[in-house]
Parts: structure tokens; C-alpha cells; sequence
């Protein structure tokens, strides 16, 4: 496992929200390039779209920025993200930003099902902006809390709903956004293998950041450069309010179908649970590059500019849980399994343990290794006994 992650390439930077990734700030150019494309996407609203089957997507998306507390400057690139949205769309950073999740019946109420009193449609759009993520994942244990599930429904795009005797609540085409902040060590004290098996958190794009720099008084984004910025996301929020059918280009349909097959490959463990939506992902990224160049189509700096970013969310998750399958016994198997190229044994493996570990936890373990594709089972005959058996790491699993 790597010790930081592979820098943003300059692919990502393509269009307006690459020129607001500028060098004048201590902020990470991911945090602040991530948390743009997902609030431009927030304001947008529920119009522009692509469709993939029989599904929409819009440009509504999620993050969680990881970074160590103070010296990841999550904050700070939030606030130059939201200064600048304040003078592009007020009505959104005014009224349609909230925090503190704690019920799946509060996320809805935000966004339910109403008319406001002077009879005009309510504004489905919210961003929801957690700076203190962790205590979202800790409210996802709470026995009987709705919180996960109404999430899932809200990226999917689904019409949310309570299923309660008393004052039901629903919302119909709501738009939500989400921007997280959390640090490594919470995320992996707080993060359970249910909630990354059930699909809550790949639907979150994990941003690894840090302090870009080192600047003293801080840093600004400003100028004559900035004042343009604001033009065109202004310009770019009007043409995606019309509702409207994104697609492909011919270009960008042939890279997106020479690369599915890698993106959509299945992969083992808590990595594997927490990147396994990568095709969606990469979309929806590509529509909010096409939204923010007020484009006709999805073109290829489009494509190659969300599979960038999902080039550096898919690292960034792999810096986070590494090779772990989120199973202690076979996690400490394949530990000793990479000090041993050779292979490993049966009696190594119950050395590991002191002997203590009984034989059918050890078969289970092992089983699961092999289906991952970490270990081949192997037979070694040594002399005229019985043949041993071996278990060897896989190239692929190392």
C-alpha cells in the first residue's frame, strides 16, 4: 500500500473548474477540484441527464474528503469552494446547504413533498455538508435508524419515503448532494462491513488530501481571472437547468466501452466493497465536466476527465483499506502469506494462531483467500510421505 496517493493529473483540470484549481491556496487541488464538481452538480438541479439503460443519472454526487484533522486543510477548500459558489448561486448556499444528518426522516423532510406558502414549486436541491463525517457513520449503527438506506435511495435518484402510520413523509425528484470530511483513522474506528457491503459508501467518492503547500497567511482566490470564473458557472448553471438528454459522442462512446470492462471488474475485500461503482461514478462525473463546458454531448476531455478523477478516488480508497478483506483471520493469514513467496503451510498457520484457532475457522479463512485470488492451493510432495498442502500467494493478489 502506497504511503500518499499518485497527484491529480492534468486531465482533471479540464474547463472551468480546473481554472479554479489554482496554486494560491494550502488546500489540496483534489479537495477543492471534488468538492466543486459535486456542488456545481448540487445546483444544477434535477434536469439535465444521461441515461444508461434504464436509469438516469443526474449530476447529483457524494464525497468524503480523508485527510488528517487541522492539517488536511478540508476545511479551508471547502470555504474557497463555497465563497465562490455564494456569488454564482446564492439562492443554494443561502438556503439549500445543511448539516447534521441523523435520521433518514430528517433528510427527507428537507426535501418532502410540499408547496411553499406563495404556491411556487419547493426547491428540491440540497447539498448537505458534513464536516464532521464520522458522526454520520456512527449514527449508521444505531438499531433502527433510516439514515443508510434513504441515502442509498437519494444518489440512486429514487423517490424517498417513510413507511410510518403517522404523517408519512416522501419526496419526489429531490436532488441531493453530499460533501464529507473525515480522517483515515476515524473512518476505518467507524466504518462497518455492513454499511460497505450494502452499498452506502460506494456511492461516495474517497478523496485522499493534505496541505498542498505551505503559506503562512494563507492563501486567496481572487482577480480578474476569478471574476471570469464566476461568469462562466453562471453561464454553465443556466444551460443545465434545462431539462434535457445528454450522450455520448461517437469518440467518447468507443473510449467509454475500450475501458468498461476495467472499470466494472469486480475486486476483493474492503477496497473492492468500497469502489464497486466506479462505472456510475465515472458518468457522473463525465456529465458535470459536460455540464460545466455547457456542452451538447459527453465529449472525450469529458470522459478523460472524470476517469482522472476516478483514477485518484480509486487510489485514494486504496490508500485507505489497502488489501484487507475486513476478515481478521484471513487478513492475518495473507500478512504471513507475503513474507513467504514460497507458500505457507497448514502447520505455519496454526503456528500463527499459537494453535489456538480452531481447523474450520482456518479452512473458512483460507477459502476465502483463495476465492479473492490471493492464495493458490497447491499439493508439495517432500520425500516419500504424504503430500503437504500449500498455500502460494497468486502475482495478482501481491
Amino acid at each position: 500500500m502506497s504511503d500518499w496517493v499518485a497527484p491529480l493529473g492534468a486531465a482533471a483540470l479540464h474547463g472551468p473548474a480546473g481554472e479554479f484549481v489554482e496554486p494560491h491556496t494550502e488546500a489540496d487541488p483534489a479537495a477543492l477540484l471534488a468538492q466543486l464538481l459535486v456542488a456545481f452538480g448540487a445546483a444544477a438541479g434535477r434536469h439535465s441527464y444521461l441515461t444508461v439503460e434504464a436509469s438516469r443519472h443526474y449530476p447529483n454526487e457524494f464525497v468524503v474528503l480523508v485527510g488528517a484533522s487541522g492539517k488536511g486543510r478540508k476545511g479551508s477548500s471547502w470555504d474557497h469552494v463555497q465563497s465562490l459558489l455564494a456569488r454564482v448561486d446564492p439562492s443554494l448556499t443561502n438556503d439549500r446547504v445543511a448539516s447534521g444528518l441523523s435520521s433518514g426522516e430528517g433528510l427527507i423532510a428537507e426535501v418532502c413533498d410540499s408547496e411553499q406558502d406563495n404556491g411556487t414549486a419547493k426547491d428540491k436541491r440540497l447539498l448537505v455538508l458534513e464536516p464532521e463525517f464520522a458522526q454520520v457513520i456512527k449514527v449508521l449503527a444505531r438499531e433502527g435508524n433510516t439514515l443508510s438506506p434513504v441515502i442509498r435511495n437519494a444518489w440512486d435518484g429514487k423517490r424517498l419515503q417513510t413507511l410510518v402510520r403517522n404523517s408519512p413523509l416522501r419526496a419526489s425528484d429531490a436532488h441531493i448532494a453530499i460533501v464529507g470530511h473525515i480522517t483515515k483513522d476515524e473512518l476505518l474506528r467507524y466504518l462497518n462491513a455492513t454499511e460497505l457491503a450494502n452499498g452506502f459508501f460506494n456511492r461516495f467518492l474517497l478523496i485522499g488530501v493534505r496541505r498542498s503547500k505551505l503559506l503562512p497567511f494563507g492563501g486567496s482566490l481572487a482577480g480578474s481571472q476569478l471574476d471570469g470564473l464566476r461568469g462562466r458557472l453562471a453561464a454553465a448553471l443556466a444551460a443545465a437547468r434545462t431539462d434535457r438528454e445528454l450522450s455520448f459522442t461517437a469518440d467518447a462512446r468507443d473510449r467509454y466501452a475500450a475501458i468498461y470492462e476495467r472499470l466494472s471488474a469486480a475486486r476483493p475485500g474492503l477496497f473492492g466493497a468500497a469502489t464497486g461503482r466506479a462505472e456510475a461514478h465515472t458518468l457522473r462525473l463525465a456529465l458535470i465536466y459536460a455540464l460545466l463546458d455547457r456542452a451538447a454531448a459527453i465529449d472525450l476531455p469529458h470522459l478523460d476527465a472524470a476517469l482522472e478523477v476516478w483514477r485518484y478516488a480509486h487510489n485514494s480508497t486504496r490508500w485507505v483499506f489497502g488489501d484487507t478483506l475486513g476478515d481478521p483471520t484471513a487478513d492475518e493469514i495473507w500478512a504471513l502469506a507475503k513474507q513467504h513467496r514460497d507458500g505457507i503451510s497448514r502447520t505455519e498457520v496454526r503456528d500463527l494462531f499459537s494453535r489456538n484457532k480452531k481447523a474450520r475457522e482456518i479452512d473458512r479463512a483460507l477459502t476465502a483467500l483463495v476465492d479473492a485470488g490471493r492464495l493458490d492451493r497447491q499439493q508439495r510432495r517432500d520425500g516419500a510421505g504424504r503430500p503437504a498442502e500449500i498455500w502460494i500467494p497468486t502475482r495478482d493478489g501481491a
